[in-house]
């Protein structure tokens, strides 16, 4: 049974706090709230303060974004909601002033923290600053929260990479988060790092590592206030709101889908048969709402956890990924390339070691040679280590079969009106991959590289020319091979006669 108020009547009148708004999914969902929650009183919007940038000046640079643009031309009356609070996680008390935390204390209802790292590879340090401590005094803003109703933690679904399955439940984690906090405080860098390894160990890196040290500090509060934590997979580009192919960064497989796009990324060492556990940011978003929503309702002395997750719903292979990027990325290509887009996945790591020696740092050297020759400072070689540093630690999370439950996810859609489950989507079963990959390339092309569609016909015509010139290099190279090949055979008959 659908609860008696609408998604939309839950929000009127509520004042929310968030965290991490000027991020990915952070944008997302502020555009959301104020487009289907028109009755939201104000959101508050944590931001770090610049030089000679005042309150009113992020706030302008922040609503120019272009995931505003409808909301702009539609309803730009909704943007007097919007009001930042100057601070900063990173810093005590979160660096905000007395005055605004007394105000935030005596009127927000509704906190969604969604402020965190998403680099893999941040020093422990940094990391646990970010993810644990930060959250820590966000936590400690809401504890004196006077008419607080829910608490929404964004996390993350590779939060237990060792579990074969996770569940939508807590999982203690390995260390305290408060020993952890205060070891990091007062060890030396040198020391953090030799016990870095041995510290996160069974997670592949920091992140994973700090984001379950995190959700448990957050269990920590149990029963204090209503308490949900959002575990999405791999956030992508928008399905549909508010325009299909929406992304700002480069992070995760938009990297590699603008790197591919562009030539300079060739091979990748992962498995083609594993599914690609992806969600759009747009039901991310919907379903974060829908959790703050029905946990607000019910208001559960228990963490209420939900795994945001694909989960073989919609079955979407890496392979079929590659397949689907290769058809459209002649359809919307890159305006500067570095090659013809091509390359391959590899399952094998000695098959990809190789493919990377000739296909990657070969040609960076050529190129940088020739830089050289011409007086000029080289820099392929350089950008190719970058890019490899960045597909090693990928490829932990495309050479394994991930699997998580989603029952709570699934369970949300039945916990609203049809009307809301319309308004707030978050069925994954109706994205069409073709077409949301095909979004996806002319989105990346459009909002992360921010190359013009009006640049596209020159951009086929050198997609044009790079195949010729690729198909050519690759006659030539296997004709070359083919002569090696034959004068070898030639003289080894003649030595065995």
């Amino acid at each position: 049974m659908a609860p008696s108020i609408s998604v939309r009547e839950y929000y009127e009148g509520k004042t929310l706090f968030i965290t991490g708004s000027t991020g990915f999914m952070g944008k997302v969902l502020v555009e959301k709230l104020l487009r289907s929650c028109p009755g939201i009183k104000k959101i508050y919007l944590l931001m770090r303060a610049k030089k000679g940038h005042g309150s009113k000046e992020r706030l302008d640079a922040f609503i120019n974004c272009r995931v505003f643009e409808n909301l702009r031309s539609e309803h730009p009356e909704q943007f007097q909601k919007l009001q930042v609070v100057p601070g900063d996680i990173l810093v005590e008390d979160l660096g905000m002033s007395a005055e605004d935390r007394e105000t935030l204390q005596k009127e927000c209802q509704v906190v969604m923290h969604c402020a965190a790292c998403v680099r893999f590879d941040m020093f422990i340090r940094d990391a646990v600053n970010m993810n644990t401590v930060g959250t820590k005094r966000v936590l400690a803003l809401a504890s004196g929260m006077t008419q607080i109703e829910v608490f929404v933690h964004v996390s993350t679904s590779y939060c237990r990479c060792e579990v074969d399955v996770l569940e939508e439940r807590l999982y203690p984690a390995k260390h305290r988060p408060e020993h952890v906090m205060d070891a990091v405080a007062w060890m030396d860098d040198e020391l953090l790092g030799h016990l870095q390894p041995k510290l996160i160990e069974p997670q592949p890196n920091t992140y994973a590592y700090t984001k379950n040290l995190t959700e448990d500090l957050v269990s920590q509060h149990a029963g204090k206030f209503p308490i949900v934590i959002a575990r999405p997979s791999i956030v992508t580009a928008s399905y549909k709101e508010p325009m299909p192919g929406w992304v700002d960064n480069l992070n995760g497989p938009t990297g590699l889908l603008v790197g591919a796009g562009k030539g300079v990324i060739r091979t990748m060492h992962c498995n083609e048969s594993y599914n690609a556990d992806i969600v759009p940011v747009d039901m991310v978003v919907n379903a974060c709402i829908l959790l703050a929503y029905n946990t607000g309702l019910e208001k559960p002395k228990e963490v209420q956890v939900c795994n945001i997750t694909q989960s073989g719903l919609n079955a979407f292979t890496w392979g079929e990924a590659l397949d689907l990027g290769r058809i459209h990325v002649k359809e919307f290509p890159f305006s500067i390339c570095l090659w013809y887009p091509g390359g391959s996945i590899k399952t094998s790591w000695l098959q990809h070691q190789v493919a990377l020696f000739f296909t990657h740092f070969l040609p960076a050297y050529f190129v940088d040679l020739l830089m050289v020759l011409m007086g000029k400072k080289p820099f392929m070689v350089k950008i190719q280590k970058r890019i490899n540093y960045g597909l090693e630690v990928l490829q932990y999370y495309t050479t394994k079969e991930w699997h998580f439950r989603n029952d709570n996810l699934l369970a949300l859609r039945k916990k609203v009106s049809e009307k809301d489950d319309e308004t707030f989507y978050t069925d994954i079963t109706v994205i069409n991959w073709s077409s949301y990959i095909r979004d996806y390339i002319k989105g990346a092309r459009e909002y992360c590289v921010k190359e013009d569609p009006s640049t596209l016909p020159q951009a086929r015509r050198l997609n044009k020319q790079l195949f010729y010139l690729d198909r050519f290099m690759q006659m030539v190279l296997y004709s070359l091979l083919a002569y090696f090949i034959y004068s070898y055979l030639k003289l080894f008959i003649a030595v065995l006669n």
